[in-house]
Order: C-alpha cells, then sequence, then structure tokens
C-alpha cells in the first residue's frame, strides 16, 4: 500500500476487492475530508452514504481530551447485511485515516438487527486530524480498508452549532487485490448464513483469506491450528452454548487464522527474494563467463594478426599477392561491419517489438478488467435512465423528465442532483469516453430543433465539466427529430423520441 500525504491514499495490497460483477465498486479515486478535533469540545459528525448506498446514514459524537485521546460514538442506520455485499463480506470495521496517510482499525461495528439493522460503536484513537470512513470487510482483524466504502464523514459541527472547518482532502482507492476475482476463491460458509453466527462467518473468511495467502504451503502450522479453533467455535454453536462463548472462540480462530496469513506472506516473500538472488547470481555467473570467452577471443585475434603481419613481411617481395591480400582483408572488414551494423538494427528491431507486445498486453489486460466491470458500471447508471450494453460499452438513455420542459434546455428541479450523482459516475470509470446525444420529436421547424438538441446537449456536457469530468473525455451534439426511435404519430411516441442518449464508449489507451 502507497500513501500520498494530503492528495492520496492508495490501500493496496491483499484483502479487498478490486470491484468486479457483484462486488460494486471499480479500483477508483474516492474523497473524503480529514477533520481537526478541538480540545475538549464536543463535536457532532455527519456521516452520509457512498454513492452505492445513498440510504444509510450514521452520525458521530467527538470529544478530544488531555487524557483518552479522541473519543468516538457513532451511531449507524439503514445498514444491510454483510453477506448481501457478497460472499467475502461478514462484517463492518470503523476507519480512522490521517492527511499523512495514518490508519487506525478503530474496532467492529457489530451487528444490532436481522435486516437493515442500526448499530452504536464507542472508540478511542489518538489522532487529531482524520477522516472517518466505514467499510464492509471479511472479519474484523483486518488491517487495511477494503474498497466496499459504506459510509464517510463530511462536515463537523461543534454543540453550539460552530461549523468546523474540514481540513486536507483524502483520496483512497482501496485494496486491488484481486482476491475476490479469482474463480478458486471459496465461499465463506456453506451454511445459511442468516443463521450462522457473524463471528462464526469471519472465522471462516479469514481462514479462506489464509489459505488463499499461502499458508497450506508456508504456514501450515498456523493454519491447523486455526482450522481446529474454528471447529471448536462450530461445536459450541452447535452444542447450543452462549452467544458470548462462541463469539469468544471463533474471535480466537481469526486471530489465529490472521497469523497463518502474516506467516505466509513473509515466508513467501523470502522464498521469493532468495530466488532472485539466486536468479541474478546465475546471470553474474553467465556475465563472467561470457567475458572470458571475450579476452580468450581477443587473444587469439592477437596471436592471428601477429602471424599475418610475419607472413605479409615475408611475402613483401611479391607486391601484387600484397596488394591482392590487402583487398581481400579491406572487403572482409567491410562485411564484418556490416554484419554488425545489421545486428545491431535486428536487435533494436526486436526490442521494439518486445516493447510495443508488452504494451499491447497491459492494454488487452486493461481492456478485460474495463469489461468485467460492464455490468457493476451499468448497475451503477440505471438509477439515471434505461441502459443498454452494446460492442463499444453502455448507452445510457434519459427521457424528457429531465428538463423543465418539453421545449427548455433547462434542468429540471431534481436533476441537478441526478447530475451531480452522474459526474461522480463518470468520474469513477477513467476508462470511459462520454458521448452525448441530444433528440427531440419532429414538432417545429429543422433549425428550431436543431438549436434545442444543440443547447440541451451542451447543457449536459457543460455542467459534467463543471463537476470534473474533463473535456478531452466528453462530446456533445444535437441531432434535431432526424433520429427518431419510434413514428411521431402520438403524444406517446413523441415523448419517447425526445430523449438524450449518453454513450459510455471504452477507451482504453
Amino acid at each position: 500500500m502507497t500513501i500520498l500525504k494530503k492528495y492520496s491514499l492508495l490501500l493496496a495490497s491483499a484483502l479487498v476487492l478490486t470491484a468486479s460483477t457483484v462486488f460494486a465498486q471499480v479500483d477508483i479515486a474516492r474523497e473524503t475530508k480529514a477533520i481537526t478535533y478541538p480540545l475538549d469540545e464536543n463535536v457532532v459528525v455527519r456521516f452520509r452514504g457512498t454513492t452505492r448506498f445513498p440510504r444509510m446514514k450514521g452520525e458521530g459524537k467527538v470529544e478530544r481530551t488531555q487524557k483518552n485521546g479522541t473519543e468516538i460514538q457513532l451511531s449507524v442506520s439503514k445498514m444491510p447485511r454483510p453477506f448481501e455485499l457478497g460472499a467475502g463480506y461478514a462484517t463492518y470495521v470503523l476507519w480512522a485515516i490521517s492527511p499523512n496517510g495514518q490508519i487506525d482499525n478503530l474496532g467492529e461495528i457489530k451487528r444490532r438487527g436481522f435486516f437493515e439493522f442500526d448499530s452504536t460503536i464507542k472508540v478511542t484513537t489518538r489522532l487529531q486530524t482524520f477522516a472517518l470512513i466505514v467499510t464492509a470487510e471479511p472479519h474484523f482483524l483486518v488491517s487495511r480498508p477494503s474498497q466496499e466504502i459504506m459510509l464517510e464523514n463530511f462536515s463537523a459541527y461543534t454543540r453550539s452549532g460552530t461549523p468546523l472547518t474540514t481540513a486536507t482532502s483524502i483520496q483512497y482507492f482501496g485494496n486491488s487485490s484481486d482476491y475476490f476475482n479469482d474463480a478458486r476463491t471459496p465461499e465463506i460458509a456453506d451454511v445459511d448464513y442468516r443463521r450462522t453466527p457473524p463471528s462464526i462467518l469471519q472465522a471462516k473468511q479469514a481462514i479462506a483469506l489464509a489459505k488463499y495467502a499461502g499458508a497450506p504451503r508456508d504456514a501450515a502450522e498456523e493454519l491447523d491450528e486455526a482450522e481446529g479453533l474454528l471447529k471448536n467455535a462450530e461445536s459450541a454453536w452447535q452444542a447450543g452454548r452462549d452467544e458470548e462463548y462462541v463469539d469468544i472462540a471463533a474471535r480466537k480462530a481469526i486471530s489465529s487464522a490472521v497469523k497463518a496469513e502474516a506467516t505466509a506472506n513473509a515466508r513467501k516473500e523470502a522464498r521469493e527474494k532468495r530466488n532472485e538472488k539466486i536468479r541474478q547470481d546465475a546471470e553474474l555467473r553467465e556475465a563472467e563467463n561470457k567475458f572470458s570467452d571475450a579476452r580468450t577471443e581477443i587473444e587469439s585475434l592477437r596471436t592471428e594478426l601477429a602471424r599475418e603481419t610475419r607472413a605479409r613481411e615475408l611475402a613483401e617481395r611479391d607486391a601484387l599477392n600484397f596488394s591482392n591480400q590487402v583487398k581481400q582483408l579491406t572487403a572482409e572488414v567491410s562485411r564484418l561491419r556490416k554484419e554488425a551494423q545489421d545486428a545491431k538494427i535486428q536487435l533494436a528491431s526486436v526490442e521494439a517489438s518486445k516493447k510495443a507486445l508488452e504494451e499491447e498486453r497491459d492494454r488487452e489486460k486493461l481492456l478485460q478488467q474495463v469489461k468485467a466491470n460492464v455490468p457493476a458500471m451499468k448497475k451503477s447508471l440505471e438509477r439515471f435512465g434505461t441502459v443498454e450494453e452494446t460492442e463499444t460499452g453502455l448507452v445510457l438513455t434519459v427521457g424528457e423528465d429531465f428538463w423543465s420542459g418539453i421545449r427548455v434546455s433547462s434542468f429540471a428541479a431534481n436533476a441537478e442532483t441526478k447530475m451531480t450523482w452522474l459526474g461522480e459516475v463518470i468520474n469513477s470509470s477513467p476508462n470511459y469516453r462520454v458521448i452525448i446525444e441530444s433528440h427531440t420529436d419532429d414538432r417545429g421547424t429543422p433549425e428550431e430543433l436543431q438549436t434545442l438538441t444543440d443547447e440541451r446537449a451542451r447543457a449536459m456536457a457543460d455542467k459534467l465539466i463543471s463537476l470534473g469530468v474533463g473535456t478531452d473525455r466528453l462530446e456533445a451534439k444535437g441531432y434535431g427529430g432526424t433520429f427518431p426511435v419510434v413514428p411521431n404519430n402520438t403524444n406517446r411516441n413523441r415523448a419517447k423520441n425526445r430523449r438524450v442518449e449518453v454513450k459510455f464508449v471504452i477507451n482504453v489507451r
């Protein structure tokens, strides 16, 4: 994981999501605000759900004291059951992230309720300036946040109503592990998620992560211990032991599985370093052997040159033969020089071909990743209108209700908010070009209809640019009434023809 102070936080590596199909968000930047909490001041912090979970809500009470550090009490509502996000999730974790890159796992938000549940967590951190986020996680002992970000803070004010100035913007990507994209990844449980205690689900996932990290090979003893502890916890649950006893037993299994995962990663890294050293040593020996062979060849050439020089001195009496020999040697030198030049050109061509092949492979890999995320992208766009998948990407069709009237280019009251959300989706999807095409019915002169659709296309483009979408990614054009989707013979059909198509074209450079 690489963290850049003040502007970026890349939470990479081995735990959670690169966004695919079921697992929500692509590997894209998000931004929240760090807040500096004044000493001995009661502060209320408001939270909002991310674009994937806008219905979720939260409110925190924060107080920084000299004695206890920063005390946080967070109340969360409208939070879905973790496993509904995918088989990889079993709990929620509250994180504090400082502008200088420090990440603090503040604790697990335990489930309270059967469906969308409410919960409260009280924790403490030594940080003074930080952002708060809530993520879905495989278990409570993870050391880095996943990309499944549920809540983030966005404003704070004191009990007296004075707003606090938000500090540094913190951008973060989340982990880029491909664990949840691997077809070999096991489900965390083969029983009913609704009946299995969350702590046992976490233990199963912790063991699955340890296995994925290579624990069967590099930390077999630690893995056996974790699996044994999990069996004890499951036996206690099935025997009807009380919830606290089962929870303690399962958490021991989680701790042991995390230890197995860390041990496997450390031993794997050490093995790879040893293999790299062996490879480097072999390359060095090969280079030394080539150097020795070259020196031997040079000595041989020197000997041969001395012999030819002697022969030339002995053959000076025959001027004609000497002249012929000189010509032959000159021709041979020219030939060798040409061969050397040809070899250099061929080597340069091979290197250029290799580089081009590597670049093409990188582009193909990125293209496959983007195509794999098309279903998730399509789901994100469906709240704005109808979405159709094409060979080149996606087409979002926005209806007439996006505008305040049939023949105007000003947005409807609720369209401003939708445009803001659409801007977030586009900014979160850098591998798409966006083409805005505006259409209308045939009521009016061609000039009036062309002007109307030009203005509507331009209005949407200008709004997206104001939301941070780069102009190099946008193309906007009006087509008047020249491309109806249905005949303009009824009011209903004309309403269908009054539309804006936002085309998302995959663009991998």
